[in-house]
């Protein structure tokens, strides 16, 4: 069976996901993670990229990116993957692949969903248990988008700077937005319209993903296709 042609347009928002291979780690420590976020930055400036949100977890990355040109994040995924594997298969004696197969993505409604998925991303170290508040985890953007701390990485999102008339205004009212956990039925969306390849968000926005795809960008159905009588 053919695998899913990725979610991917020229000037769209996108919800990027990579995991390792196996859900094994990808990170050993934080020279990786430096390295990593260092090389994020200069291939995003070079494809044209925009990064509005991050997290490094142990075995897997989330990433908030408006795309460049046409392939600019397959080319940036690309070339940031294998400059990675290269580093972590010298400095840690290993050999093989890494990532999972292919790195999965959505894009994403920014009226309906781009301030939710800011939130499923950099949340997603309270989920796993590691701290209790996403201030407390050091490799995240949240730092800089709720408290101003300088991220040479992080550009603002129009619908970030529309949270308030100054620097201080839009980090308290985006910190504000922590308040409660996300609401499940967002998360679920958020995570199976990337895990799956399909555009969340209104009918409106999404037929016109559709037309600059080419192609549907609806919820695929679950199961196997019904047979042809």
């Amino acid at each position: 069976m053919p695998r899913p042609v990725r979610l991917s347009a020229g000037g769209y928002t996108h919800h990027v996901i990579q995991r390792g291979n196996n859900r094994q780690a990808v990170f050993f420590g934080d020279a990786d993670r430096r390295l990593f976020l260092e090389w994020l930055g200069e291939v995003a400036d070079r494809e044209g990229c925009e990064l509005h949100a991050y997290v490094l977890m142990t075995n897997h990355v989330h990433m908030l990116i408006t795309a460049g040109a046409e392939g600019s994040i397959s080319r940036l995924m690309q070339s940031l993957g294998r400059r990675y594997v290269g580093h972590v298969n010298r400095a840690h004696g290993r050999s093989g692949t890494l990532w999972e197969g292919r790195y999965k993505t959505t894009i994403l409604d920014s009226d309906a969903y781009l301030l939710a998925c800011y939130r499923y991303i950099e949340e997603n170290p309270v989920r796993a248990g590691l701290v209790r508040r996403p201030a407390e985890y050091e490799w995240s953007s949240y730092r800089h988008n709720a408290e101003g701390r300088p991220d040479p990485l992080v550009r603002e999102h129009d619908v970030y700077r529309a949270l308030g008339m100054t620097d201080n205004e839009r980090q308290a009212a985006y910190s504000r937005l922590f308040a409660d956990r996300l609401d499940d039925a967002v998360l679920h969306t958020l995570r199976d319209a990337t895990q799956r390849g399909w555009v969340p968000g209104s009918e409106h926005f999404r037929r016109e993903v559709e037309a600059a795809l080419g192609r549907p960008a609806g919820p695929p159905r679950r199961g196997r296709p019904p047979k042809a009588r």
